[in-house]
Formats: structure tokens, sequence, C-alpha cells
């Protein structure tokens, strides 16, 4: 959770250009970010993979109105809404996008190829059919940013709690030095999101950085087995908390639109 996914930049710079806040070279550039090159593959009308500009377009063409972004982990489907083969896809790549106002969706693939220092990426995006229904488990931004507040403080006392190297001093450092980095050179959301939107997001990015500082920063002084499980049981509600707003927040663009806000 310490990156932000390729859905989420996807989404929001995706809802930004539909709505006409960007340029769809500003949105783009945006979405691919440091990789090398993104393509989409399997979208109605195209014989083959075609780059992100003329996606953007074609899925407009196709009755697209907006993105939402999930972000399923084993037994919690998180923004997906089937069927299956889509569901299953989603969930290996632990993200998707699933259009609004078209029965579609988009599942990234990632390759890496180049030596060592000089690594390309490039990812190219599966479209295939969803099915029109409501996500799975995604809250509004009101009771997000609520489970939230509670969800930093349980975060903080269990790693206090359990002795976790990642507690007090160091973690809030970590947590200082990663959003000095994120707010260089970049958004927190696209153009046209709300604030609470954004105040969503960087407290989520916020409780995921702690717990996997947490879990990076070695056992600390749970060295028995049964508390280093004790810790894992303790923080999965807390991360899955997490994710949830993740989810919320960079939904929200669409959440307004349906609600006639915007």
């Amino acid at each position: 959770m310490l990156s932000e996914p390729r859905s989420g930049r996807l989404a929001a710079w995706g809802n930004a250009l539909l709505a006409g806040f960007v340029s769809p070279d500003d949105a783009v550039l945006a979405i691919v970010g440091e990789d090398a090159v993104h393509r989409v593959e399997g979208l109605p009308g195209e014989s083959g993979p075609v780059g992100l500009t003329l996606a953007l377009g074609r899925l407009r063409a196709l009755g697209v109105t907006g993105l939402r972004v999930a972000l399923p982990a084993p037994g919690h489907p998180l923004g997906l809404s089937g069927p299956p083969d889509f569901n299953a896809r989603a969930l290996e790549a632990e993200e998707a996008v699933v259009c609004h106002g078209a029965a579609l969706g988009l599942v990234p693939e990632v390759y890496e190829a180049g030596p060592d220092g000089d690594v390309h990426v490039e990812v190219v995006w599966h479209c295939l059919t969803v099915r029109e229904a409501s996500p799975a488990d995604v809250p509004s931004l009101g009771e997000a940013e609520r489970e939230l507040a509670e969800a930093l403080r349980e975060a903080t006392e269990v790693l206090s709690r359990l002795d976790v190297a990642g507690s007090g001093p160091v973690a809030e450092a970590a947590v200082d030095a990663y959003r000095a980095r994120a707010e260089r050179g970049r958004e927190v959301l696209a153009p046209g999101y709300p604030p609470r939107a954004v105040r969503v997001l960087e407290l989520a990015q916020r409780v995921g950085l702690l717990i996997s500082v947490a879990y990076e920063n070695g056992h600390g002084g749970a060295v028995s087995a049964s508390e280093m499980s004790a810790r894992a049981v303790a923080l999965r509600p807390v991360e899955r908390t997490a994710r949830r707003a993740q989810v919320a927040a960079y939904n929200a663009f669409v959440e307004e639109r349906e609600r006639g806000v915007r």
C-alpha cells in the first residue's frame, strides 16, 4: 500500500479526462508515471493492443462516464461485482478498474525487461466484460474517514503493545519521509476530486505505511511464533480498513456524479 496502485492512477486521471478537467496528454503522462508504456488490449472494436490515449477515447465512445477502482484480496472481493473470471484475474493482479456506463473492466499485467539498474516496466491492461452491479464492500467517504481514524489508533496501539520495531519514532520518521517523497511532483488525486477524498486517501496511505513499516522492520520484541502470529492477526483488519478507504477515495468521483453532486 506504500505505492499508488496503477488502477488508482488510471481511474483518477481517467475520470479527470472524461470530465474535461485535464487534457489527454496530461492524463496519460500521469497514468503511466515511471513505467515505460501502458497499452490496452481486448477493447471492443480494436483488433490488437492500443495506446492509452486511443483506449480512453474508445471507452468514452462506448459509453463509459467514469472509472472505479477494485483492490481485492483473498476472501475480500473489494470493489468487484463479477463475473468470476474477471474477479479471478483481478484477484491475481490485486487490483482492477471497473467502468461505469459500460459493462467493461480493466486488469493490469506488468512486464519487466532490461538489466539490473535499467529495468523498463510495461503494462498491458486487459479489457474484459464485467457484471453491472454495485461493487462489493465499498464504504462511503464518511464511513471510510471514521473507520480510518479508529484504524490509525488501533495500528499504533497494536504495534506498541507487541513491541514491534516499526512503532513509535521510527514509524513516524518513515511516514514523514514517505509523505515528503509523495508530495514532490504529483498530486494525491487528479483534478476534480472532492477535498474529502484527498484527505481520506492520504490517511489511508498513512495507515498502510505504518503496517508496512511494521512488517518490514523485523520482529521487534515479538520473538515467538505466537507473538508474530498475534501481530499479523491484529493488523489484518486495520489493513483491510485502509484498502477499503483507498477504494472509497478513488471511487468518490463516480459516486458524486451518480448522486448529482457535480
